[in-house]
């Protein structure tokens, strides 16, 4: 488990305690999302969307801006994967989509939280940047979640995400 109170890693923990909470609603709407769990899947979703928002605005500049190369590819499949998981929030939960969601997040967190992930580079800031940085996310707004919308093309966006992600 992270150390909350690590003042080397504001942001980088807040991220990584954020991804542990939004796991844990995940765990809870598994079987059954879009009925008897369908409040941690709502609160799941609203929580990945401003998850997924942080990142892109706080994060990834940060990482194409400092990082090398390979940072800059790594941070490019992970907006694509932020594309599919967000594709993936747009129809109606099944057990099917949770698990694929699931599967994309397992991967997804370790190669931003890992020793040489993408937090590492944020971790590498000026200490008044890290806590700027931080500050900035915590104070991040919710998510607005328009209404789940099930249809062939949506299905057919996801798929295609899916596998530009992969």
């Amino acid at each position: 488990m992270v150390n909350e109170r690590d003042p080397l890693r504001p942001f980088s923990d807040y991220l990584s305690r954020d991804h542990e909470r939004l796991g844990r609603l995940l765990e809870q709407c598994r079987d059954h999302p879009a009925t008897d769990e369908r409040a941690a899947y709502d609160a799941f979703r609203a929580g990945l969307l401003r998850h997924i928002g942080i990142e892109e605005k706080l994060l990834f500049p940060v990482a194409r801006q400092r990082g090398d190369a390979e940072v800059r590819e790594r941070v490019d499949r992970l907006h694509r994967e932020h594309a599919a998981l967000a594709a993936l929030l747009v129809p109606t939960p099944t057990p099917e989509i949770v698990q694929t969601i699931k599967s994309v997040l397992d991967r997804h967190n370790t190669d931003e939280e890992s020793t040489d992930g993408l937090y590492a580079v944020c971790d590498g800031l000026p200490p008044d940047e890290r806590e700027a940085l931080a500050q900035r996310a915590r104070s991040a707004p919710e998510a607005r979640v328009a209404p789940h919308y099930d249809s062939a093309s949506v299905h057919a966006n996801i798929r295609t995400l899916l596998s530009a992600a992969n």
